[in-house]
């Protein structure tokens, strides 16, 4: 059984075990969060494609902690004319555990 959710943006495949980060959620380590914005849901039956979720369906997940990412190095230079920027950036994310897959 699997699921697609929508995110912080992006869309993420999930199975009860994963461990996925997504972008920061207000929460604290060991809440659950739900994740209602259900795309698709795949099961032993079949697949349940909303339009544009799936109605009733939601992802529970356990919030494991939270971090910041790899560091992102942005660099602009001009050529001859002794520009140049140095700039760093990490993003900040939350490490979530998905604990079960609910239908409607």
């Amino acid at each position: 059984m699997y699921a697609v959710v929508r995110t912080g943006g992006k869309q993420l495949r999930v199975s009860p075990g994963d461990v996925i980060n997504v972008e920061k959620l207000e929460v604290e380590p060991g809440d659950t969060v739900e994740l209602n914005d259900v795309l698709m849901v795949s099961t032993d039956e079949g697949t349940t494609v909303g339009t544009p979720t799936v109605g009733g369906a939601a992802v529970v997940c356990k919030a494991v902690r939270e971090g910041k990412g790899k560091k992102i190095v942005i660099y602009k230079y001009k050529r001859r004319k002794g520009f140049a920027r140095k700039q760093g950036h990490r993003q900040p994310f939350t490490m979530l555990s998905v604990t079960d897959i609910r239908l409607g």
